[in-house]
């Protein structure tokens, strides 16, 4: 061991049910930083060189070994994040298939494709390639700390790029085995690579040269990002979540409505960006709603054991932020018809719902990130539109109708929504994931997630010589009279 490794500075990743020390990882520097993206550039062009047939061998290779050893990776995001074993498995099931997605799917969207040249230049061959921008920074989070980081890792990775990844300081050994299994995938080169420590790495990696860094967390974070990034006009892909409201019209199965409320509400202790905080009921079927909702959250139970429905609380600083909006609700007039002033302890929160509470609290209008809802009652889905338009935020949604189920899914201010059922958008791997408004921009998933890893490289031939050449200066006022012409019959017609 050298002297600057006996003297590394690191941290420790701690179980939030226990504080028990999980992994002790250390705190990379702005020089260790710099010296991962240059090894990721040399590995770039290599990875890319491997065309998509490839990539998409070694990709599926990747994707075996992690879908044979589901069960230890689970184990880890069990022991960092503390949700149920059968939470940490969802998530890993739905990175395989997206890996698996990207991998099959990347030729057909990042290769070659004819594009019409029109009638000016019917001469030339016209075509549009997606090139690897070559490495990717990628900062990934703490709630779903496979799922979502894979989401920018495997598509970027398809697409042709390296990638240098920084998962969150409350989940490195998630970061550490991905990282890994897939150095057992794709032994030659550090094509994706690994860093820890905190906002101070993160940052160094902003300004280290990637080509593109992809960021999932807070919106002040995701601004800290964009300012470090711009220092180079480095282009940046934020998510940064979101207060995802449900919408509940007259007509909808007001059993199944109820379900998808708590269950998008409370699993992984609500500790989802596209989770569902904010509920807008039709009054015709408020009652309902509410029973069958009070009934369903009563039978949520928090805890470590392994009939817990949900976990701790992540990170203890969200615990301020969850009591805050329960007591500040609770203070200006809301009710708490499940848990309330109370349900905020020491590392879990028992499920929350809230009535009556005025729109302008921050229960409504900030991301709580625990298990609680706000549930309004409206006279109609035009208010209930309103009010659920009516926020900074603008990730996903949910809408539960029949009539006017599509017409009120394509009106929720918002990147994605579901109707007549809970962020199943986030598991169509053919999908674009992505907010608006201060849940953040670009798109990670389907082809749009492929797309935002490639450069847009145009290619013209030129097949055979045009009868009216423009591209020279041998051109004639006779040839610009033809083309004015042509112009004229084909655009200049009175409508």
């Amino acid at each position: 061991m050298t002297s600057a490794q006996s003297t590394r500075t690191t941290f420790e990743s701690l179980n939030p049910a226990t504080d028990e020390v999980v992994g002790t990882h250390p705190v990379h520097t702005a020089e260790e930083v710099g010296a991962a993206v240059a090894r990721a550039r040399a590995a770039a062009a290599w990875w890319a060189d491997l065309g998509f047939d490839g990539r998409a061998e070694r990709l599926q290779r990747w994707k075996g070994i992690i879908t044979r050893r589901a069960e230890q990776l689970a184990d880890v995001v069990r022991a960092e994040t503390g949700k149920p074993h059968g939470d940490a498995m969802l998530e890993i099931i739905l990175a395989i298939d997206h890996t698996a997605w990207a991998a099959k799917h990347a030729r057909k969207v990042l290769g070659p494709q004819r594009r019409s040249p029109g009638l000016l230049l019917a001469n030339q061959a016209a075509s549009v390639e997606y090139q690897p921008l070559g490495v990717i920074g990628v900062i990934g989070p703490w709630n779903y700390p496979v799922f979502t980081p894979m989401g920018s890792i495997a598509y970027a990775l398809a697409a042709g790029n390296a990638v240098v990844f920084k998962p969150s300081e409350h989940t490195p050994g998630v970061g550490e085995w991905l990282v890994r299994s897939f150095a057992d995938a794709v032994p030659e080169q550090p094509v994706l690579q690994l860093l820890t420590g905190y906002g101070e790495t993160g940052a160094a990696l902003c300004r280290a040269g990637v080509d593109k860094l992809a960021f999932t967390g807070s919106p002040a974070t995701g601004k800290k990002i964009m300012a470090a990034c711009a220092e180079t006009l480095t282009p940046v892909l934020i998510e940064a979540g979101g207060k995802d409201a449900m919408l509940v019209d007259a007509d909808a199965d007001v059993e199944a409505a109820a379900d998808g409320a708590v269950w998008g509400g409370m699993s992984n202790a609500g500790q989802t960006c596209t989770g569902i905080e904010r509920v807008y009921v039709h009054e015709r079927v408020y009652d309902a709603f509410l029973a069958a909702v009070v009934d369903k959250a009563s039978r949520v139970r928090p805890g470590a054991d392994a009939t817990a429905a949900i976990g701790p609380i992540t990170m203890p600083g969200q615990l301020d932020i969850i009591r805050r909006h329960i007591t500040d609700a609770l203070a200006a007039g809301g009710k708490a018809l499940v848990g309330g002033a109370d349900a905020v302890g020491d590392r879990y929160v028992q499920p929350t719902v809230l009535v009556e509470v005025p729109e302008d609290s921050p229960a409504v209008r900030e991301e709580t990130f625990g298990p609680t809802l706000t549930i309004c009652k409206v006279r109609d889905m035009d208010e209930a539109l309103a009010k659920a338009n009516d926020s900074k935020y603008g990730l996903g949604g949910a809408v539960f109708a029949r009539a006017r189920a599509v017409e009120l899914a394509r009106k929720l201010r918002s990147g994605m929504t579901s109707i007549n059922s809970v962020i199943s958008f986030a598991g169509v791997p053919s999908l674009p994931f992505g907010g608006v408004g201060d849940s953040g921009f670009g798109r990670i998933h389907g082809p749009e997630g492929l797309r935002e890893f490639g450069r847009a490289k145009a290619i013209t031939r030129q097949r055979f010589k045009a009868p009216l050449t423009l591209t020279t200066f041998a051109r004639t006022a006779k040839v610009d009279a033809q083309v004015a012409k042509l112009i004229t019959l084909l655009h200049g017609k009175r409508r």
